[in-house]
């Protein structure tokens, strides 16, 4: 019994100092890539945190995060720039799934084909979309040119210089972010899984709902984070269509350096910001299972 006990247990133990070997020779790779991110991610936030908790005169203070709570036009800002991020993810979910949705139905070839029309925005600037957005949007422009001339307005609709023109212009720039990884999801799903449960007496409503929706979900929440947290810091699309009466933390954040050089303030806002970004995805993974569903 023990001379055959033996090899085994010597096996396990060679097997267990191969894996350390294994484990040591990744972290070695990985070491440049870490300590890249060590370099460009966490040493930048660091010092942003340490910003935030220092006065004009270099005293320790929490003076800046104080004044967030107390101010009436930080809170705004903040709901401002909450409001705008939730509209745009809602919206970009309601055009994207449906589009997803009919370009997994379609041949390999006309699929690729609108996904190449969905990435054509990809090529153009933030900045020159949001200027063709203002001439469509303003009082004189096309969007209102069109729709009196067709008799369907008397007077010229707001649509530019306001908060529902900062949210169409945001809609087209982050639209692309939700398709790209729910049209991968859509593609990976086997359709005969939805046949099977309408073979088995399922109606084609409820063979969605519960087979083909289900299994969409990893991308549909990796495309909604990524549109959320995208549009948390955006500057240019609401600083342009927004006409100066939409503000969002990113340009509070650009004024209170520039106009008041106040850098602790503006450090606040950032950590502020990043620490409710964290704490909004870590309540979504308790409260959904992203572990659990992204290992489907």
């Amino acid at each position: 019994m023990s001379r055959r006990a033996l090899p085994v247990a010597d096996n396990g133990a060679l097997l267990a100092r191969q894996q350390r070997r294994e484990r040591l020779l990744l972290l070695g790779l990985s070491a440049p890539t870490l300590l890249a991110i060590m370099v460009v991610v966490f040493l930048p936030i660091a010092w942003l945190s340490s910003l935030s908790l220092f006065d004009r005169g270099g005293a320790l203070t929490t003076e800046n995060y104080a004044r967030i709570v107390e101010s009436e036009l930080y809170r705004g800002t903040f709901y401002v720039t909450f409001q705008i991020s939730a509209a745009v993810t809602v919206l970009c979910v309601a055009l994207g799934y449906p589009l997803c949705y009919w370009m997994s139905r379609l041949p390999a070839r006309l699929a690729t084909l609108c996904m190449v029309l969905v990435l054509v925005p990809f090529w153009t600037s933030v900045l020159v979309r949001t200027y063709a957005w203002l001439v469509l949007l303003q009082r004189n422009g096309l969007i209102n040119g069109w729709l009196q001339s067709l008799g369907l307005i008397d007077e010229p609709l707001q649509l530019a210089h306001n908060l529902t023109g900062s949210i169409i212009g945001m809609v087209h720039i982050m639209l692309p972010f939700l398709v790209l990884p729910l049209y991968a999801s859509m593609k990976s799903i086997d359709l005969d899984l939805v046949r099977a449960a309408v073979g088995l007496g399922a109606t084609p409503r409820r063979a969605f709902w519960t087979v083909f929706f289900p299994m969409s979900l990893p991308g549909l929440f990796a495309g909604v984070v990524l549109v959320f947290v995208l549009s948390l810091g955006f500057f240019v699309t609401p600083a342009l269509l927004g006409g100066g009466r939409v503000q969002m933390l990113a340009q509070r954040i650009e004024s209170t350096i520039t106009l008041y050089s106040n850098w602790g303030a503006a450090s606040a806002l950032g950590v502020v910001l990043l620490l409710v970004t964290l704490a909004l995805i870590w309540v979504l993974h308790r409260v959904f299972g992203l572990d659990r569903l992204f290992a489907r």
